[in-house]
């Protein structure tokens, strides 16, 4: 069995200024892009149904999907399928959904309409149900849920910050590891917005994951480097052997998620693995460049070439 091995990067070619532009340029370009964002639409992301109200109604019909969007008097924000009609005599699996319309009555409404104006899968129609499922979020409960992701988010952040300050008790080395996860956070954020992807529950469990997997990656290069037994690149090393192999491991995993809920039509597993991907790609970037040439200055110094 092959044996993936971490090739061993000369870091000594390298000064500390010139491993940390490149993630700190990416960052700084992140930062711009969220705020163009923000300034343009008033969202530096944009946001799912969780956070602006909306209805979400599952439907089974013969119905073609270019003709779904006509059977409402509100127009669908996107229509996904899901189940691939077999040659039309078992319809297809719909999800369609409208934003801003997260009242029950709204949400009642439309399933009515569905009911009505949609070709049902059977020749009974009342023995065919065509709405499948329905979920309703108004704008009420949808503002409380966006102030408790932000509050969770923040509150991850602080903890793994106070959490790093407390295991390492200096300066450079905590700073390293807050600095890397915040934009470990940032710049999948501007790849979201820039591509589409919406913030929801289930791409803020992704991010709230990425602060997990950029704590783990950081503390370990940094206990290897400061708290093991032997030379600066030599525990470099060796903190890459396991610290690489983990989050490709990881990162191929999500990729793998991300592709076949794609090819699935599992519209919201595929956005959480893709946030992954970027986040965890982020995290290669962000801990073998800068965060290394921190602790570099902080243990050795400048290194120029």
């Amino acid at each position: 069995m092959s044996k993936f091995e971490v090739p061993e990067v000369d870091y000594e070619r390298y000064s500390n200024r010139q491993l940390a532009a490149v993630p700190l340029a990416v960052l700084a370009v992140a930062l711009v892009v969220l705020l163009a964002l923000y300034v343009t639409t008033g969202s530096p992301v944009p946001l799912g149904i969780d956070f602006t109200g909306g209805t979400e109604l599952t439907v089974q019909t013969n119905t073609p999907s270019d003709e779904i969007a006509a059977a409402f008097d509100v127009e669908p924000e996107n229509i996904q399928q899901t189940v691939q009609a077999d040659g039309g005599s078992d319809g297809g699996q719909y999800i369609v959904t409208f934003a801003n319309t997260g009242d029950e009555v709204n949400g009642s409404a439309l399933a009515d309409q569905a009911r009505q104006n949609l070709e049902p899968t059977c020749s009974n129609a009342e023995s065919c149900e065509i709405v499948q499922s329905r979920q309703s979020t108004t704008p009420r409960f949808a503002g409380t849920s966006q102030q408790t992701a932000v509050i969770g988010l923040g509150a991850a952040f602080l903890g793994m910050s106070v959490l790093a300050f407390a295991l390492f008790r200096t300066f450079v080395p905590s700073l390293a590891i807050v600095v890397s996860a915040f934009s470990d956070i940032v710049i999948p954020l501007a790849i979201m917005g820039l591509v589409g992807i919406k913030l929801s529950l289930g791409t803020v469990a992704a991010l709230l994951m990425l602060i997990g997997y950029s704590v783990d990656s950081d503390i370990l290069l940094n206990n290897h480097i400061l708290r093991r037994e032997g030379g600066f690149y030599e525990s470099t090393h060796r903190a890459m052997q396991t610290g690489v192999t983990m989050t490709l491991t990881s990162l191929s995993a999500m990729a793998v998620m991300a592709v076949t809920a794609w090819l699935f039509g599992i519209e919201l597993m595929a956005s959480i693995g893709l946030v992954l991907v970027l986040g965890l790609a982020t995290d290669l970037m962000n801990t073998y460049m800068m965060n290394l040439s921190l602790l570099r200055w902080y243990k050795l110094g400048e290194v120029s070439n």
